[in-house]
């Protein structure tokens, strides 16, 4: 694996590996690697000649200056995860991807308003802002994102429409810890017992769902807040159905209409996001 940190030397390398018929994928992240990404960067390695990975912590989408301070680095770990899977590794610094200050905007309608976008506000730009940039860098044929940050995924495939880029954005779906969790970077910085208390969220989410075949999205969200209440340790920031495409709330279960599950909670100090398909 080739580890460039500069834009000139990852476009060398990229020029050095890939044939003129061949095809790049792209495997964006902000490091404290897992089983999640590597399925990412798995699934680019079958579709693609060229499989890059780039590590960039993006101060730009962090609202919470602690939160950016706290976020998990462990870069010695990622190479060793990854090296096997992936030709290209990217480890720019914040001078390289930002050589000035960041002035762009986007607007992206309802989709930025809801959820993560009203609880995080500014969140969304400082993403699509990074994933704009480091798509001009690599100049990828497709990229790959996780379905646990549903929204975000829906503003980079929307962003991508917009700017009309190159970029088939390719959805992969969450990628759960033994017990149900769904991998995240965040659930490094747990203690012992939250860990084992974050079970529930999963468990919560999926038992509701189950039980819930001809209840309506307000009486699943009722069922799912009386479940928390039975564990005082999780503060839920927000719970809602929405539509897949739209992410706004569903009042209703159409036929024609797919619909989520979303739910953010804070556990000791640790913000946790989940999200699942209700059938």
């Amino acid at each position: 694996m080739i580890i460039c940190r500069t834009v000139v030397e990852l476009q060398k390398a990229i020029d050095l590996l890939k044939t003129p018929s061949g095809k790049i994928g792209f495997v964006p992240t902000m490091g404290a690697l897992h089983s999640g990404h590597l399925s990412l960067i798995q699934q680019s390695a079958t579709q693609n000649e060229v499989t890059v990975c780039s590590i960039f912590v993006n101060p730009t989408q962090f609202n919470n200056t602690e939160d950016l301070i706290k976020y998990p680095r462990t870069p010695d770990k990622d190479i060793a995860l990854i090296e096997n899977f992936c030709q290209i590794l990217f480890m720019p610094s914040e001078k390289e991807i930002y050589p000035e200050k960041a002035s762009e905007t986007y607007n992206f309608g309802k989709l930025e308003t809801v959820m993560e976008g009203a609880f995080r506000p500014g969140h969304f730009n400082g993403v699509a802002l990074v994933v704009n940039r480091l798509f001009a860098i690599v100049r990828p044929d497709r990229a790959y994102f996780g379905e646990k940050d549903f929204q975000q995924l829906q503003i980079i495939k929307a962003m991508t429409r917009q700017l009309q880029l190159p970029v088939e954005v390719v959805s992969c779906p969450i990628i759960r810890e033994s017990d149900g969790l769904a991998m995240s970077s965040r659930n490094a910085r747990l203690s012992d017992d939250d860990r084992t208390l974050a079970t529930n969220i999963y468990k919560i989410l999926n038992t509701t769902l189950q039980k819930a075949t001809h209840n309506s999205p307000e009486n699943i969200k009722k069922n799912i807040y009386f479940e928390f209440e039975k564990f005082p340790q999780f503060k839920i920031e927000y719970l809602e159905i929405a539509d897949e495409l739209t992410l706004q709330p569903v009042c209703n279960f159409p036929s024609n209409q797919k619909a989520r599950i979303f739910i953010a909670v804070w556990l000791g100090g640790v913000r946790l996001i989940d999200n699942q398909v209700i059938n």
